[in-house]
């Protein structure tokens, strides 16, 4: 198991934290995603590590941005 953390930025809201958590989900692998909207933390438990362009790609679906 991994476990990551990513921040997100322009998440304001619970609505917010849950097209993240959805989008990030659906990537091969995940078995978690934790949000927590006021520090734009997003916790990932993977099976494997996680490919960060495809963590990106995936908040970026959901209307937001991985920061670097």
């Amino acid at each position: 198991m991994a476990e990551t953390t990513y921040t997100v930025e322009g998440m304001t809201c619970g609505h917010c934290a849950t097209s993240v958590r959805e989008e990030v989900s659906e990537l091969e692998g995940v078995r978690q995603v934790d949000v927590d909207v006021e520090s734009g933390r997003v916790t990932v438990t993977s099976d494997t590590p996680l490919i960060t362009d495809a963590v990106a790609a995936a908040v970026t679906e959901a209307g937001y941005r991985l920061v670097a």
